[in-house]
């Protein structure tokens, strides 16, 4: 299993460039949850410890606006989530909840430490990349944000265009 596990975290962008004795590290170190199909990993507004590394299942990102839940993405396996909290201390922006049986690595604040104290230039790494990954989703969400404001510009005429 951990061979596969390690493969998995090879594939992803967080852990891009990073050694393999420091992603067995990390494999050897790391909680597994499960989280059964209608169940959320956790709620947005709760206090965010850890990040999730998907190893089999589905979960859908969730945002609540006036008491209803918005579907923002769906995620599988090698997906991520949850970095923001490894990075702003805040809490959880969106719920992720399972939408099949689902199972993940957690990565905890308490984990990256033990990284930290093993291998400083590896946690460094991983840290950069995270950063990485939170702002290319950002541009993602600009892009939207952009495209549905223009949307409106054009349908209700309230803002104007400028040429730069």
């Amino acid at each position: 299993m951990k061979p596969s596990r390690i493969q998995l975290l090879q594939a992803m962008p967080i852990f891009g460039g990073i050694k393999d004795d420091v992603l067995a590290f990390l494999v050897e170190q790391t909680t597994s949850v499960t989280v059964p199909q209608g169940r959320f990993f956790f709620r947005e507004g709760e206090r965010g410890e850890a990040m999730y590394v998907l190893e089999e299942g589905e979960v859908a990102v969730v945002k609540s606006w006036e008491g209803r839940g918005y579907v923002l993405k769906r995620m599988s396996r090698g997906d991520s989530f949850g970095e923001m909290a490894l990075v702003d201390l805040c809490p959880r922006s969106a719920s992720v909840k399972a939408t099949r049986d689902t199972r993940a690595l957690e990565l905890d604040g308490e984990l990256l430490l033990k990284l930290y104290e093993h291998d400083m230039e590896q946690f460094t790494l991983i840290q950069m990349n995270v950063a990485r990954e939170i702002s290319r989703r950002l541009r993602v969400a600009d892009e939207r944000i952009f495209r549905a404001k223009m949307d409106v510009t054009v349908l209700g005429g309230e803002d104007h265009a400028y040429t730069f």
